[in-house]
């Protein structure tokens, strides 16, 4: 009978996700459609900022793929005037800091117009999420609070790809055991946007995973070959000599902007007016955290169930990252909705998946007023579904797949 109640209250939880979120989704695009203004070359949001946003970024990767010097834009500063020459002067700066290897996948999509480009994309990566949840069954309920969601909506206006990274990081969970080389070429594409993925070699390792090791380290260093071919080794070279220094201007962020999209703690000390140097000692503290937690859970319970493992890879990564955006958030919104909606959630987990619905908001609101906390929602919610895992392992009982 308690059984029965606790899956009806997780009945009743998502209905209350999916009923909160939609009327969330529909307000907040409601009023971003209100605030749009229809200005040539491109219609540009409430902030100023070209519809798509990031995407920007993605469709110029496109472009300087057919250019004779695909490396050029490494250099803020022909970046910032390339930028100006076709969205107009003074728009907010943009930084080019991925890898090379992004401009595989974008170079289709910086040789049509903008927003016909920025329309496909956003529509193949819905297609795909789509795809990959029917495939693998998920609750109805689940994946629409999971499309409604705070964190969907920010990588939606954004014009990120956190459908396609969602969708990938769930395939690689689903297919680790029975489908190791599909497993693998899906972390070897994370490579595209590292930070996402970069815990995969030390779960792989630790959970004796060998077989996606090799596939996606061989998969990673065709990429990057690949790559050299096809853009020059000078690609590569900028990344590492310019490409990576650029991306610490957001970690320095003077302005402030990034701060409340920005729920680590690294960014939440930072923005609070507490130095650099002491805000990443504090993150580097919490990483090491994440790291033992990832290796532990992977180690002994290699054959729990895909999805609590996927919730536990996507909450080490937000714990363990200086800089990671609201919509990157998704993994873990998805993981915490699945693990509800199987009945793996007590009853602090259940508090917990609230707030991390709910977090790109309350970081945003933190943020603004530059105050601390909303990054402590990750390791929390880790720690919350470490334990019961902890206490079974300590009565000798492994984690079932389920």
């Amino acid at each position: 009978m308690a059984n029965d109640k606790l899956l009806d209250s997780d009945r009743r939880l998502l209905r209350d996700f999916l009923i909160l979120g939609g009327a969330f989704f529909v307000v907040a695009m409601l009023v971003y459609v209100a605030l749009l203004s229809h200005g040539a070359p491109f219609p540009r949001d409430g902030s100023g900022l070209v519809v798509g946003r990031d995407f920007l970024n993605f469709w110029m990767y496109g472009r300087a793929a057919a250019s004779d010097q695909p490396w050029a834009w490494y250099d803020i500063d022909t970046y910032q005037r390339a930028i100006a020459a076709i969205v107009g002067p003074h728009y907010p700066g943009q930084i080019w800091s991925y890898p090379p290897s992004l401009m595989l996948l974008t170079a289709p999509f910086g040789q049509i117009a903008y927003l016909p480009a920025l329309a496909v994309w956003t529509v193949m990566g819905l297609a795909i999420l789509l795809g990959v949840a029917r495939w693998q069954g998920w609750n109805r309920q689940v994946l629409l609070a999971t499309l409604v969601s705070p964190a969907s909506f920010f990588g939606l206006i954004s014009g990120q790809g956190t459908f396609l990274i969602v969708a990938a990081l769930a395939s690689i969970f689903f297919f680790s055991q029975r489908r190791p080389i599909v497993a693998g070429l899906l972390v070897a594409v994370l490579t595209l946007k590292p930070q996402i993925g970069f815990l995969f070699p030390f779960a792989l390792a630790a959970a004796g995973r060998w077989r996606v090791f090799a596939v996606a380290a061989l998969g990673a260093i065709a990429i990057a070959g690949a790559t050299a071919a096809a853009f020059g080794m000078e690609s590569w070279l900028a990344f590492f000599r310019e490409g990576i220094p650029t991306q610490n201007l957001a970690l320095i962020d003077r302005a402030g902007i990034v701060g409340p999209f920005c729920p680590t703690i690294f960014m939440n000390l930072h923005s609070a007016g507490l130095s650099y140097g002491f805000a990443m000692a504090v993150q580097v503290v919490f990483a090491l955290f994440a790291a033992a937690a990832l290796i532990w859970i992977f180690r002994r319970h290699r054959g729990a169930n895909p999805y609590l493992l996927m919730t536990i890879f996507a909450l080490c990564t937000a714990t363990a990252l200086p800089y990671l955006l609201s919509y990157d958030t998704l993994p873990a919104t998805l993981g915490g909705l699945l693990l509800l909606q199987k009945g793996l959630l007590d009853a602090a987990g259940r508090v917990l998946v609230r707030f991390v619905y709910w977090l790109p908001l309350l970081q945003i609101g933190f943020g603004v007023l530059h105050l601390p906390g909303p990054a402590l929602i990750a390791p929390v919610f880790l720690v919350i579904l470490l334990l019961p895992v902890v206490r079974r392992s300590a009565g000798g009982k492994p984690l079932q797949s389920a």
